[in-house]
Formats: C-alpha cells, structure tokens, sequence
C-alpha cells in the first residue's frame, strides 16, 4: 500500500487502528484547490504511469456515489467550463483518482483495500486556502451535496449474518457474484 521505505506517522496509524475498529461503511476527505469528486484507485496499477485509469472491482458504486455528491453541488454540476476544474465538467464533475493523477498512501484505498468503507475525495472550492470569509459560501456551496452522499449509507447490502439461532456472526465474508472484493460482517 504504501511505498518502499516510506515511513508511517504515529497519527497515521492511529487512524489505520481506528478504521479498522469501527466498522465504518461510508466517508469522504475534503481537499480545497478544484472542483471534482475522485474515487479510488488514487495509486495506478501501474506505478510508472500517471493519468492512468485505475478502476476498483466497485467501479460502479463508487462511480454512483462520486456523481451523487457532484451533482447535488452547485459548482460543480454547473456546466461552465469558464470556472476552475472547467475540464472535469464534460466528465460530470468526477474522476477516478489515479486517472486525474496518481499517488501513493491515500485514505481513499486504504479505506477500500484495509476496511469495509468506500470513500470519495472531494474538492470543495477552487481555493487551495480558501479565506475566512469564503468559508460560509464554500460550506453552503456543499452542504446539500454531503447530505445526499451521506443517505447513500442505505445502498447496497445490509442486514445481519447469523447462525441457525440467530445469534450475529463477527467477522462473516460476504461475497457478491461478479465483484471480486469482499467486506466482513462488524462485531
């Protein structure tokens, strides 16, 4: 996951042990400096290469999620190229991440490879340290669009894996026909 000799932040794996105890289902990481939903992959399966579309086993979950929150932002689902992130608009606002640009050691794979969690990254505004006084536009600008991504925690499956008495099994594999990528059942 991480690159060669890379050394991991004590508040990094603070995190890594957190995810992976909270059977988390659902996030998003906000960044400033564009206007566009990525998902994973944010790394290409080919290291040597960038700008390479590196799609999961849920493509199209994560594809549907990416484009609930981009279309529910007012920004980003304005069709004016004349704007910062004017060349995500004929993609509808969203990107695989590797696709726009890859890197190494994100929250957005580790998410997907290490837990149950799908997480996107979202680009909230064209300002990489946007001022004080941008911040209230910029929390107006997305909050329809984290509440929208936020009810898609009730896509997909869910219930309760249990034994012939009905007492909850940890840690079951659920599998899906045709998505090579399991999750496990939480405590």
């Amino acid at each position: 996951f991480f690159s060669p000799g890379f050394q991991v932040a004590p508040e990094t794996k603070a995190v890594m042990k957190w995810l992976r105890s909270i059977p988390f289902v659902l996030s998003a990481s906000l960044h400033g400096g564009e206007l566009v939903v990525t998902y994973p992959y944010d790394y290409s399966r080919h290291p040597m290469e960038e700008k390479m579309f590196s799609p999961t086993p849920d493509e199209k979950m994560f594809k549907m999620l990416a484009k609930t929150y981009a279309d529910a932002h007012p920004v980003i689902s304005d069709r004016s190229e004349l704007r910062c992130g004017g060349n995500f608009v004929k993609r509808g606002g969203i990107i695989n991440g590797a696709e726009w640009y890859s890197f190494t050691g994100g929250m957005a794979d580790f998410n997907y490879l290490h837990t149950n969690c799908f997480e996107v990254t979202v680009e909230v505004g064209c300002e990489k340290f946007p001022l004080q006084e941008e911040l209230f536009t910029i929390w107006h600008e997305n909050r329809d669009a984290l509440l929208n991504y936020m009810e898609m925690v009730h896509r997909g499956i869910k219930g309760i894996v249990s034994d012939k008495f009905g007492n909850p099994i940890k840690n079951a594999r659920i599998s899906v026909r045709g998505i090579q990528h399991d999750v496990t059942t939480g405590n």
